[in-house]
């Protein structure tokens, strides 16, 4: 097996346990991790240093940068272990997440495209460690990735030393899978030569000096993949609602029979709504994204998807094993990037993506807070929706109408922190329905916001809110003693309703009650 991963013989003699690897981390380094959304992440060395830490007691702090969010056996285990004292660009834990709104460890959350142009050029100082996991070892030393690629060329070539996780358990299969381009240094590089979603630049593994490699750790290890929400009647509703939309631009010449290529976020609500796409009459469909999720799968199976073009491959624990058993039926119908090739603003402006994105809130004009709990507590991070917002030809964000059984409007007159600004967010949908905002001024968005997307149990409080912001007049008109009560009223109550408002749940059912007596179907519009 080892001559079959490792075809480079001198590298055999470098294989060491998890614990001799992780041996060469001491305090104050700073190491760069594989993994992109819990995909081709490293395993087990992680867990050796803290559990290193854990059994000697010493003093030892890292830095740690990623692709993007990775499994517990990394953020979780270093964090409860106190190794970890700054992290970016992105996570999804709750224990790390919690440390962070404590202020324990320092966050720095980034647009994902950006953290390796950083690291090239040593803004964020000096990477000591690669930690990378491969599911080879080329005749020349190159690296062959795994389920991700991440950042991990980047990581390769900047860091001192390269530690390998050679993973068994992952397919050989994926090698060929992989599309390896570094675009050159600045100001003077050349143009990124990619002109089709299906199209190859790069080379099927990360070219890397032999010498580098200090380590070789064999595992045989499954990636730790979090598991999805199943669709339901909001989500069938809010890909309804963006079907007909897409029929609508298709009707007005505005897009092809095929759409643009797609991207989609991370996380169940986005993978729902592209999963009502299987319901939808468009065929022959393309995705440019970041993260390829169940839904990707599915579109790729019923023939509705031709090519998918990502940085990872994460999908629920329950497709994970039937979709690595079918690899080889997949192989000529997808390529993974690194992401800073996948998340290019200057590729998702030239092949015109659809982005669709999720937001914990929208307010009345547009603006999108897709990062903070009522504004200060960090949930996960901007991840690369604001790399494809920017810059797609049409940048959708999802959401549901309300959260905590109601409690909470995901639709507000004022979001407490901003991550998308009105500038960037295009199309908004809920379950409730769908609001174009192309062309629109901040005026003319609000009444449509409050009227197609807000819950109807909040929908009369959001137009009160909006004639008294009109009172105090502007471009864009707001009540400043009152855009924040909401919030401030959650914060204190649990919930954005005030004591004498009809509770959502009551006021669905009288809904749903009334539309069937006028033999009407609700909350589609």
């Amino acid at each position: 097996m080892l001559e079959e991963r490792i075809r480079m013989p001198a590298l055999r003699q470098r294989v060491v346990s998890a614990e001799e690897a992780a041996a060469l981390i001491q305090d104050g380094m700073t190491l760069g991790i594989s993994g992109f959304t819990r995909a081709g992440d490293a395993k087990v060395v992680p867990q050796a240093l803290a559990e290193r830490v854990r059994r000697t007691g010493e003093r030892l702090r890292i830095q740690l940068w990623t692709g993007a969010s990775v499994a517990e056996e990394v953020d979780r285990t270093l964090c409860e272990a106190g190794v970890v004292v700054r992290r970016l660009p992105f996570q999804s834990d709750p224990v790390l997440r919690a440390a962070i709104n404590r202020g324990e460890v320092m966050y720095v959350d980034q647009h994902l495209s950006q953290t390796v142009e950083m690291v090239r050029e040593g803004q964020l100082g000096p990477l000591d460690v690669a930690i990378l996991e491969a599911v080879a070892i080329t005749e020349d030393g190159g690296i062959v990735p795994s389920t991700s690629v991440g950042n991990s060329p980047t990581f390769a070539h900047m860091a001192k030393r390269i530690i390998v996780e050679l993973n068994t358990r992952q397919p050989l299969l994926l090698e060929g899978m992989h599309d390896i381009y570094e675009p050159g240094p600045r100001p003077h590089r050349d143009p990124i030569p990619l002109t089709r979603v299906d199209g190859r630049i790069g080379q099927p593994a990360i070219a890397v000096p032999p010498g580098k490699i200090a380590a070789i750790v064999v595992t045989h290890r499954a990636d730790h993949f979090a598991p999805l929400a199943a669709p339901d009647a909001e989500t069938e509703q809010m890909a309804g609602h963006l079907l007909e939309f897409f029929d609508h631009e298709v009707r007005r010449g505005r897009l092809p029979e095929s759409l643009r290529p797609l991207q989609s976020g991370v996380g169940s609500v986005a993978n729902a709504v592209l999963h009502g796409m299987l319901d939808g009459r468009f065929h022959n469909l393309e995705m440019y994204s970041e993260v390829l999720q169940d839904a990707v799968f599915d579109l790729l199976d019923a023939g509705k998807m031709r090519f998918a073009s990502g940085c990872a491959i994460t999908v629920s624990p329950a497709r994970a094993q039937e979709i690595m058993s079918r690899l080889v039926a997949y192989r000529d119908r997808i390529i993974l990037r690194p992401q800073e090739i996948s998340n290019h603003p200057g590729i998702i402006r030239r092949f015109g993506v659809i982005a669709i994105n999720t937001a914990i809130e929208v307010d009345i004009y547009g603006n999108v807070n897709s990062t903070h709990v009522l504004g200060t507590h960090m949930m996960n991070g901007i991840g690369g929706s604001g790399d494809f917002a920017r810059n797609a030809y049409l940048s959708v964000f999802v959401t549901k109408s309300t959260a905590k059984d109601g409690r909470i409007s995901c639709i507000v007159p004022m979001v407490a922190h901003v991550d998308h600004t009105e500038h960037d967010v295009q199309v908004v949908v809920t379950e409730q329905g769908l609001a174009d905002l192309r062309g629109l001024a901040p005026r003319e968005r609000a009444p449509l916001i409050i009227e197609r997307c807000a819950h109807p149990a909040y929908r009369e409080l959001l137009r009160e809110y909006w004639r008294d912001a009109q009172r105090f007049g502007g471009q864009t008109p707001h009540d400043l003693a009152k855009a924040l009560s909401w919030h401030v009223r959650a914060r204190d109550t649990g919930s954005m309703l005030p004591d004498d408002s009809p509770r959502p749940a009551a006021a669905d059912a009288a809904r749903r009650a009334a539309a069937a007596r006028a033999g009407m179907v609700s909350g589609r519009r």
